[in-house]
Order: structure tokens, then sequence, then C-alpha cells
């Protein structure tokens, strides 16, 4: 078997798949909602990242051209005209603006928390995770402060693993 068999006869896949974007819809604050061709959908905050580079300059006042917003060929980015894009990878990895009581309440579970650890982790009182677990709406530092905690947990869990896998 030489080079070209190998090349030819072998699939070799790295990783888990690229995200891809099915749809993307305009909303309002510059707001953008995704739905992934795995049918999850999000909300996404883009003004922060318009605001950080130059070539994103004429986004960032002009809302019928941030409305011409159109999903790439591949469905690999976001993009407008005059060749300013958003890549599905990068988008991915943005949190979700949308971050409900339901999901305080799930991110708890996850995390294995009480009220009171929460109230701990969070520096907030044990009332304010009460409330944000029942109906009261989760201001954004809560909420990227609560992903933040998730987020470092699966990465520690994560490597947990694979420190396992290398000492058996």
């Amino acid at each position: 078997m030489n080079g070209n068999d190998l090349m030819n006869d072998e699939i070799i896949s790295v990783g888990s798949p690229l995200p891809r974007i099915a749809k993307a819809e305009p909303l309002d604050k510059r707001l953008v909602r995704i739905t992934w061709n795995s049918g999850n959908v999000e909300v996404v905050d883009l003004a922060p990242a318009l605001l950080s580079r130059r070539v994103f300059i004429p986004l960032r006042d002009d809302d019928a051209l941030f409305g011409r917003l159109q999903v790439s060929e591949y469905g690999t980015a976001i993009e407008w005209p005059g060749e300013m894009e958003f890549s599905a990878l990068w988008l991915s990895k943005l949190p979700s603006v949308e971050f409900d009581n339901q999901a305080f309440r799930e991110a708890m579970d996850d995390l294995g928390m009480t009220l009171e650890g929460m109230a701990a982790a969070l520096e907030i009182s044990r009332r304010q995770v009460a409330d944000y677990r029942k109906e009261k709406p989760i201001p954004k530092s809560v909420a990227f402060a609560t992903r933040y905690l998730v987020d470092f947990r699966r990465k520690d869990d994560h490597q947990s693993i694979s420190d396992n896998k290398m000492s058996a």
C-alpha cells in the first residue's frame, strides 16, 4: 500500500464536527437568532463584537445593512455585503443572551449546588438565589457568572477524564 492508496481509501476525522448554521435572523439591538443544523436555537448579542473591530463600523448604526445578514453557502458563517462576516465556530462560542429561571435551575443542578453554595459562589444572598430559581429576572452579570461556573466545571470534568485515561 502506498501513500496514494491511504489518501483515497481512508477518511480521517479529528475532533467534533464544525458547527453549521441553518438559519439566522437579525433582531433589534444587534441581536441575532441563530438556528443551528443540530436544531438548537439561540440568540446572541453581536454589539460588543461590532464595537471591537473597525471593519464592522458600517454595521454599528445602519439597521438596514445589519438586516441584510445572510447565512453563507455552507452554513459556516453569517455575512453581510462588503465582506463582513462572523464564523459559525466563533458564534457557537458566544453565550446566548437568553438565560431564564429554568436555565438557572438547570445550572444549579449541573453544579450540584444548594442555595447556600450558589449564593457563596456568586457572592449574592441566599434570598436572591431563591428568587432567581423562581421568577425574578436574572441580571446579565449573574447569568454570565453562572455560565462561567458551569463552563469551568465542564472543563474541569473533561480534564479529570483526560487525566484518568492517561494514567490508566
